[in-house]
């Protein structure tokens, strides 16, 4: 039985360094302390931001002030807890700057409210008088823009002090989904038992041996079904906080309160739906494909993640992998690979399982620290690519922090996905140039195509099973585990064919997605992907001046909005061209693969 290490079993070069961020708690907690008097110090200057500019200045400071150590003492707890969830000292540790991070929120509530009641001729020319404030101007447009739904201090107060609840539904599912589930046991190839963890499952369904995926794939969603109605009910209640904020916010769904913190309107994420719908035959045409590679009678869910062109030798070491992505990454310029070189070296990487460790991948931090990354590494292709695409946010987040202040540092979540995935299309291109034979070419695109299914059609699916289950509860019907079931089924149906096979299993799907917890997101990782395939290729083929445009992406954070962004980098979101234009060159790939065979 391979039971997963503990923790304190690991070797630590293979661990994030947090201690660069604290080197103690006592650090952490003098903190702490130094926050709640910033907070106390804030509360006192309510009311007195109209006075001057200069009184209007010195509450932005501070307030950026309590952000900014809010933010370190936060990521530090939550990426403390996520070594290990179980951890009780961890959990309090989390659990105390949550606490804070709410009452630090309710603390700056009158800032907003009290700009916007000023009188806007008073409130420029204040600004006029005051150079210091030439800093916020993006910051003071985007207030009167949103000023419709902004509400008073006092509401804004107690929406703050809403916020732990609000994160109840996120908090209770992540403790069902990474501390509190068991699963099963399987056989693998081998002969050997080995205890499933969400960590396996991936490569447990890449196994040639179709009765180990079936068998994993059937007792992994099985141990869901047991949850099926706490989670479902978790996830309702998450579906109900979204249309509790919208409505309070005075906007018309919560789709459209979700999209305009990004000030995008609701058209770009229905317009991606129906460019995908669209180009559904070539998702059709890629599961004959795979039916045909795989020689089976009937394709089954349980097949999807096979590798279409056996090739066991494509295991790849976590050093391997590093160096394949330097190679792949020079594109990019000296410059960038010289930072990522450097960041690696300093620990940014927590790169294996271990006992308790929050599953899947991500890359975090904070302005006052490097970027960091939690991965579950398992040396397969796939763990290559997500290595990848997390050091395209750590990338991003290094060039956006070094090159904007602290108020627009922090790149929109629309653009959170564009980086990484340039990064993945970079990995993609070389190991198809540098294939050593015709086996690892197509088993490489057989990959390449695999992140076009699972990152354009299967998050689009996603985002539309968002936008249904929302408008049910728009529309005033009760979301229960039953309907979540068959909304997800049917989408299944209709993304998938009618020559899929749906297993039954399959349904329970969306009760393990953690993002339909931070709703509507996934629709970013589609655009994210089809903005990165153009711009991948405006690298390749322009250089210079397309990678000087690709740095200058990376470092604007939020300085303007993420549409003119983009636009500026050489993609237009607003028209359908980048998602069709990406899914041509899918349809293309599968051109070139059935030339190989």
């Amino acid at each position: 039985m391979q039971t997963i290490k503990k923790r304190k079993e690991m070797d630590p070069q293979f661990q994030w360094d947090l201690e660069k961020m604290y080197p103690d708690l006592q650090k952490w907690e003098e903190d702490f302390q130094q926050l709640k008097s910033l907070i106390q110090e804030l509360q006192q200057k309510s009311g007195t931001l109209a006075l001057s500019g200069q009184d209007l200045y010195t509450v932005l400071q501070l307030s950026e002030q309590i952000d900014r150590k809010t933010e370190k003492l936060y990521v530090f707890a939550r990426m403390r807890r996520d070594e290990e969830n179980h951890n009780a000292k961890n959990q309090a540790l989390f659990e105390r700057i949550q606490g804070l991070a709410i009452e630090a929120g309710g603390a700056g509530a009158f800032i907003v409210p009290e700009i916007l009641a000023m009188d806007e001729k008073k409130l420029r020319e204040n600004i006029e008088a005051t150079p210091e404030l030439s800093i916020y101007h993006h910051y003071f447009e985007e207030i009167l823009r949103q000023k419709e739904h902004i509400l008073s201090q006092n509401e804004e107060k107690l929406l703050a002090m809403s916020a732990d609840l609000g994160n109840a539904p996120q908090q209770i599912f992540t403790m069902l989904n990474n501390a509190d589930i068991r699963f099963p046991s399987v056989t693998n190839e081998q002969g050997e038992e080995i205890e499933i963890t969400k960590g396996r499952y991936g490569s447990l369904m890449e196994s040639q041996d179709r009765e180990v995926r079936k068998n994993t794939f059937q007792r992994f969603y099985g141990a869901y079904e047991k949850l099926l109605n706490t989670i479902g009910s978790t996830l309702a209640s998450s579906v109900k906080k979204d249309l509790f904020y919208a409505k309070v916010r005075k906007y018309p769904s919560a789709l459209a309160a979700s999209l305009d913190g990004d000030h995008i309107e609701t058209t770009v994420y229905e317009q991606l739906i129906q460019s995908v719908h669209s180009k559904l035959p070539y998702m059709y045409r890629y599961l004959a494909l795979r039916k045909k590679l795989l020689q089976v009678e009937s394709l089954h869910m349980y097949d999807i993640y096979a590798p279409l062109v056996p090739n066991d030798n494509m295991r790849i070491p976590y050093e391997q992998a590093q160096a394949t992505i330097f190679k792949a990454l020079e594109p990019l310029g000296e410059e960038y690979l010289r930072v990522l070189k450097s960041g690696i070296k300093d620990r940014w990487i927590d790169v294996y399982e271990n006992e308790g460790k929050t599953s899947g991948a991500y890359s975090w931090g904070c302005y006052d620290s490097q970027p960091y990354v939690l991965m579950n590494y398992e040396n397969r292709l796939d763990d290559m690519f997500t290595l990848v695409h997390e050091l395209g946010h750590s990338m991003h987040s290094h060039y956006s922090n070094r090159h904007q202040p602290y108020i627009y540092s922090q790149y929109p979540i629309f653009l959170a996905e564009v980086a990484s995935t340039v990064n993945e299309s970079l990995l993609s291109d070389f190991l198809l140039k540098n294939s050593q034979s015709r086996e690892e070419k197509l088993y490489v695109l057989n990959h390449y195509l695999e992140q076009f299914r699972g990152t354009v059609y299967r998050q689009t699916m996603f985002a539309e099973f968002e936008k249904i289950i929302h408008d049910h509860a728009e529309q005033g019907e009760g979301l229960t585990p039953e309907l979540f079931n068959q909304i997800y089924m049917d989408l299944n149906r209709l993304y998938y064919g009618e020559d899929m096979v749906l297993d039954d299993e399959i349904r329970m799907e969306w009760a393990r997605i953690p993002h339909f917890y931070t709703a509507f997101y996934v629709y970013k990782y589609a655009t994210g992907f089809s903005a990165a395939t153009l711009l991948k290729q405006q690298i390749t083929t322009e250089g210079a001046p397309a990678v000087e445009r690709y740095h200058r992406f990376l470092a604007s954070g939020c300085s303007q909005y993420p549409i003119p962004t983009l636009q500026a980098a050489g993609v237009d979101l607003l028209t359908p061209e980048p998602v069709e234009k990406s899914l041509d060159y899918f349809n293309q790939l599968m051109d070139e693969m059935e030339d190989l065979l």
